[in-house]
């Protein structure tokens, strides 16, 4: 009995590891018209349930005209639904000023059982933060 117990709780942890493995990586995004405005997100989702988020944005007469904005802490899954927390004392610096905290993300894909011809990219799409300009950005992994 103490076998088939072990077994299984070896199993189940085995599922949890490979479900929040598909959700790690690199995702971007990138917008800019024609040499006049860029912005740029990147994000670092780690194998170790840590993230690191980056933003530039490079506005033609913008005050200031270039700026970088950094974020980290860590991630948690819970079915398709990323949950992201920041220690105000370990993540939140000079350096790493964006609170993400209360923000959440929806990871899609293409459904498996989907067999048709149509190309989902996988992406995070935000649905809540309080930074504001993060509400409803899409992230695609790269």
């Amino acid at each position: 009995m103490k076998l088939v117990i072990t077994a299984l709780l070896l199993i189940s942890n085995f599922t949890l590891f490979a479900q929040s493995n598909q959700f790690t990586g690199d995702y971007a995004r990138s917008l800019d018209e024609e040499g006049k405005h860029i912005i740029e997100y990147k994000l670092t989702l780690n194998p170790d349930g840590t993230f690191e988020f980056h933003s530039y944005s490079k506005m033609q007469g913008g005050t200031p005209p270039e700026t970088n904005s950094y974020g980290k802490g860590k991630w948690s899954a819970k079915d398709n639904l990323i949950t992201f927390s920041a220690d105000k004392k370990e993540d939140l610096n000079e350096k790493y000023t964006l609170d993400f905290n209360n923000s959440t993300a929806r990871f899609v894909t293409k459904n498996p059982r989907d067999k048709s011809d149509k190309v989902v990219k996988t992406k995070l799409q935000f649905l809540g933060s309080d930074i504001p300009w993060m509400q409803r950005i899409d992230i695609f992994k790269s």
